[in-house]
């Protein structure tokens, strides 16, 4: 699947488009019955930009297209009217350049998902505060705790950590809503046992950790 750094380089490949007033066109079936070259077809494209795992493009009369790429999906840019072999899923032409998406089943022009995406690494400045609230989830969730050196921490629990990352955020994308049992709870019983969360600042940024003491020991099981 292509991660966070590989959707910021395919934005910047499709910044050649951006200002430009761009034919569309969606040779493949699937693509075709969301009408998007209906939707899109003579707009100016006015930005791109990558939002984690996903592709943000914006279009004038404030259009929005969110492109997800799954497991396969890729974008070309290409000279203009270069020939096609196979049914991308999108084309969208400029004046001397073209940008082609093969494999990309997600495709939607509607806001509402990217208004939900949580924060992005590659954002500049970084969400940081928005980060550490899956930082505290997670850790609670694998109950591990936020002081346990990595060098401490099995490779099991460190699959642990970012797969209840993962789930946790992608709850919060499809629902538009986020957990919350460690994160800013400092004094207020553990969900899981009841033992007070506690609260210390962290790192060189002294940003505050949460954690349960009884569930997320700082030693290694």
């Amino acid at each position: 699947m292509p991660e966070g750094d590989s959707l910021a380089k395919t934005a910047r490949r499709l910044q050649v488009l951006v200002g430009e007033q761009v034919e569309v066109e969606t040779p493949h079936p699937r693509a075709a019955v969301k009408q998007l070259a209906r939707r899109l077809d003579g707009r100016t494209l006015l930005g791109v930009e990558a939002a984690g795992k996903n592709l943000i493009l914006r279009f004038e009369d404030g259009v929005v297209l969110r492109s997800h790429l799954r497991m396969s999906g890729r974008w070309q840019v290409r000279p203009r009217g270069s020939k096609l072999f196979g049914r991308p899923w999108l084309v969208l032409r400029g004046a001397e350049r073209e940008a082609v998406l093969w494999n990309g089943p997600v495709l939607e022009l509607d806001d509402r998902a990217v208004r939900r995406l949580g924060p992005d690494i590659l954002d500049q400045p970084p969400e940081l505060d928005g980060m550490n609230v899956w930082k505290a989830e997670a850790l609670w969730e694998a109950r591990v705790s936020p002081w346990r050196a990595v060098n401490d921490t099995s490779d099991e629990e460190l699959r642990a950590i970012l797969q209840a990352a993962h789930e946790l955020m992608t709850t919060s994308v499809e629902t538009g809503r986020g957990r919350r049992v460690a994160y800013n709870r400092a004094g207020r019983g553990c969900r899981r046992c009841g033992t007070p969360i506690e609260a210390r600042g962290q790192g060189d940024a002294n940003r505050t950790a949460y954690w349960c003491p009884a569930c997320q020991p700082d030693h290694a099981h």
